[in-house]
């Protein structure tokens, strides 16, 4: 069990440049002073578009929050029209990437080998991939666990040694009024996790949970994540501050745990 807890947020598209510069200035200003983030208990990552990514490492300049980008290019720097490389994004000063969210998947046909190659690219550059995963039909608990490990593991197949965030995002629970049951939740990422601690190649890797994840649900989820990756709830800096603490709280009592 890691005792850092880990809170992401993907902006997608639903902000505009000045919204977005708005909004980077709100919630600089509230995690700048934040104890927990600032100490490091608490690990917070910020992935606006494409467009906003260096107002947002201009925003957060001075802090820890990391910037992330939403997606990456498998390809190296070359004739590649429109891609954005991971060397790029990296020598601007992205730390993470999303890569594989079921927008992506269903929309723009990424299959598991495209994503494989895409954090590989990531890792390559030193970028920790935030690697989505998660089941298309609500099935069971121990079936979800299950096709998610089988997913976990072609996504990172040939995939150099390095960490990764891997959230966990059923896909029938995004953009849902609610998040997926808690009972359910706990099962697929306790699986997930035995997944990576069981690999050597992955070490230092977390698995959070998203999926119309809000305030109220890291408390109640407690050790059998590593954090939560947040949509449209942290678009209210209420809201997300309010995650921040309860990730605050639950970093405590891991430290409390591992002493």
């Amino acid at each position: 069990m890691h005792p850092q807890v880990t809170v992401g947020v993907s902006l997608k598209t639903y902000f505009g440049h000045q919204r977005a510069r708005a909004w980077f200035a709100d919630v600089a200003a509230r995690v700048a002073g934040h104890p927990a983030v600032a100490a490091g208990d608490v690990r917070f990552f910020v992935i606006p578009s494409y467009l906003q990514i260096l107002p947002a490492l201009e925003a957060f300049a001075g802090t820890p929050v990391l910037v992330g980008a939403q997606d990456v290019s498998a390809y190296p720097p070359g004739a590649y029209t429109g891609e954005v490389t991971a060397e790029e994004l990296a020598e601007v000063g992205v730390q993470v990437t999303e890569i594989g969210h079921a927008e992506r998947r269903r929309l723009f046909d990424e299959t598991d080998t495209v994503t494989a190659g895409k954090a590989t690219a990531a890792l390559t550059h030193g970028i920790t991939p935030v690697l989505c995963i998660g089941e298309a039909e609500h099935l069971g608990a121990p079936a979800a666990a299950l096709a998610n490990v089988e997913q976990l593991a072609a996504n990172l197949e040939q995939v150099p040694a390095g960490p990764v965030i891997v959230a966990y995002e059923p896909v029938w629970a995004i953009g849902a009024a609610e998040p997926a049951p808690d009972t359910h939740i706990a099962t697929v990422t306790r699986a997930l996790r035995a997944a990576v601690d069981a690999d050597p190649a992955r070490a230092g890797s977390v698995v959070i949970y998203g999926g119309s994840a809000g305030p109220g649900l890291l408390t109640r989820l407690g050790d059998a994540v590593d954090g939560l990756f947040l949509g449209r709830f942290a678009h209210d800096p209420d809201a997300l501050v309010a995650v921040l603490d309860e990730a605050a709280a639950l970093a405590s009592s891991r430290a409390g745990v591992d002493a």
